[in-house]
């Protein structure tokens, strides 16, 4: 029987390379989406194209209220910050940050890891490239793996030791996207940007697709995006 992980998917870059490593170690692929209210679902429909090229046993999307608590501009009617320098982006939180989004997406792939008696989760969290988010920081994945080992019956009973895979977290952006074309991923078929066009294109000017143009020109490999800037 061929060893079982949840990779968590955006359909995004780190994610996707997530998954692209997950597969590269022979795992069997469970990817798990959220449609958590969040501005657009092109992250949903590209998640979808990810783990159909990836050949996942299977794609699983979870609906979450997250919009009802609000407090985020991916899920509120707030602006997206846009043209941002490095310097603006390295201070402090952004708004852009969703409440305690990664425990909350963590904690459903934990109990789907525990009915597959999956022992690994994998999450394309980067502490790098100004990202600003508390919880993609090694201290938290450190500090939720100690949890999932706590709060499971797996865990308790010792039959399965869960193991929380960021393989990403220390990474730049342009050495995730090398590391990812090494393991034949498709950049086209993700999605990145936070405010994208009606159309579908990137904005080309929030965080996001800045993070994301930076990625692919430092590490010289044209850029499959569609930006409308």
């Amino acid at each position: 029987m061929s060893k079982k992980a949840v990779i968590l998917s955006s359909g995004g870059i780190d994610s996707t390379t997530a998954m692209a490593i997950a597969r590269s170690e022979g795992y069997e692929i469970h990817s798990l989406s959220f449609r958590y209210g969040q501005r657009h679902l092109l992250e949903l429909e590209a998640a979808k194209r990810v783990a159909e090229a990836f050949g996942a046993k299977e794609h699983l999307v979870i609906d979450i209220g997250l919009g009802k608590i609000g407090r985020s501009a991916l899920t509120d009617n707030n602006d997206v910050p846009k043209s941002r320098s490095e310097a603006e982006m390295s201070e402090g939180i952004p708004v852009t940050y969703v409440p305690a989004r990664n425990t909350i997406f963590l904690s459903y792939a934990l109990a789907w890891a525990e009915v597959l008696e999956a022992s690994d989760i994998f999450i394309g969290v980067n502490a790098l490239d100004y990202s600003g988010y508390p919880d993609c920081r090694p201290e938290f994945i450190a500090a939720f793996e100690t949890l999932a080992n706590l709060a499971t019956k797996a865990g308790v009973e010792g039959k399965t030791k869960i193991i929380i895979k960021a393989p990403l977290i220390s990474l730049t952006k342009a050495e995730i996207i090398r590391k990812g074309i090494e393991l034949g991923v498709n950049y086209g078929i993700t999605h990145s940007c936070y405010d994208p066009s009606p159309d579908g294109k990137a904005c080309g000017q929030c965080d996001s697709c800045f993070q994301r143009k930076k990625g692919f020109k430092e590490a010289d490999i044209e850029d499959p995006t569609k930006y409308t800037a």
